[in-house]
């Protein structure tokens, strides 16, 4: 098998902003592997905050693409293969669906039927970026008529986290989950996390800094549901996970691809943790690797694709706020 790949630069169709960063453009690395006429494509989608970047996850690519061999359908040693390399989880994402989209070319058939699953999800959340408490209402009004389900970003540092979320209450009777990005101390979760489930919201994602001791006893005393993030990164972070949340937050780009999404999502049922599925600034080619996996969770925030100004790989369709898995052959991007 051949493998390429390249970077490709994203536009976003407004200013996105979240507690760390405000981007106005993603670079992403689409990778393409060739085997017996056909091609299997994915996107890594790396980001800062997990020291990766489209540069190094195209090193990755360059230097390890060799890995996947010469058989398409033996996932398990060429995740084996990978995963023996440190880092650049977002890079082992691409192969991985590369992987995954080559064998459903090589079949006739797409990723979603190979693998038993259905190309519906849940309905995605649609995400509405930090801003002050009357702007992230105003955006959300606009947004409520064509998605299901909101999802607030917050750590303002402001002290108006709450009064944003109030503020949104205000316009839509939409369900809220609320995203902090590990901005808040343990003092102020707790002070928060009570009020928010006051106000309805279902549940608060990586509030605290990853790592922070003081996991636990938020799980413990707040009174909304904790799903982590930059917690939860493969199946081995699974059960630690069950000791600080309620709920784990699984992207591929994280994970290193749907092979890895899968096994997290089972081992998360076993411990009696909610599962939702996640992504960054990805076009079509990296949601439909998402729309895989979808399925098997109890909440989606697909939204990636649909911040973009312009998508250069459109593959799944969205349907009255639901990611629909393309019916074509593989992961149905081309």
């Amino acid at each position: 098998m051949e493998v390429r790949a390249e970077i490709v630069r994203l536009e976003l169709a407004e200013t996105f902003v979240i507690s760390r960063e405000t981007a106005d453009w993603a670079d992403v690395v689409h990778v393409t592997i060739h085997h017996d006429g056909h091609v299997g494509r994915g996107e890594a989608a790396p980001i800062e905050r997990y020291s990766e970047s489209a540069e190094s996850a195209l090193a990755f690519v360059s230097e390890h693409g060799g890995l996947v061999g010469d058989d398409p359908f033996a996932l398990e040693k060429i995740g084996a293969r990978l995963a023996s390399i440190e880092g650049e989880q977002a890079a082992k994402s691409a192969l991985d669906a590369a992987v995954h989209d080559l064998q459903g070319k090589l079949l006739g058939t797409s990723v979603n039927r190979l693998l038993g699953l259905p190309r519906e999800g849940p309905p995605t959340s649609w995400t509405v970026w930090l801003g002050d408490p009357d702007d992230m209402a105003r955006r959300a009004e606009v947004a409520a008529p064509r998605f299901r389900r909101l999802k607030l970003k917050l750590g303002g540092g402001d002290g108006l986290d709450v009064e944003r979320v109030r503020a949104v209450r205000g316009v839509t009777d939409l369900p809220l989950t609320v995203d902090v990005n590990e901005w808040w101390s343990l003092d102020e979760a707790l002070d928060a996390c009570d009020v928010l489930a006051a106000l309805g919201v279902e549940y608060v994602e990586q509030p605290l800094r990853e790592g922070d001791p003081g996991g636990a006893e938020l799980r413990r005393h707040s009174r909304a549901p904790i799903y982590v993030d930059e917690d939860c990164h493969t199946l081995a972070d699974v059960v630690t996970c069950a000791e600080i949340a309620h709920g784990i937050n699984i992207k591929l780009a994280k994970s290193g691809g749907i092979r890895e999404a899968i096994r997290m999502t089972h081992a998360a049922r076993a411990l009696g943790l909610g599962v939702m599925l996640g992504c960054m600034v990805e076009s079509g080619l990296g949601i439909a690797a998402g729309c895989v996996v979808a399925p098997l969770c109890d909440h989606v925030d697909l939204d990636g694709n649909l911040l973009l100004a312009q998508d250069p790989a459109p593959g799944p369709r969205f349907v009255d706020g639901v990611q629909v898995a393309s019916e074509g052959v593989g992961l149905g991007c081309g």
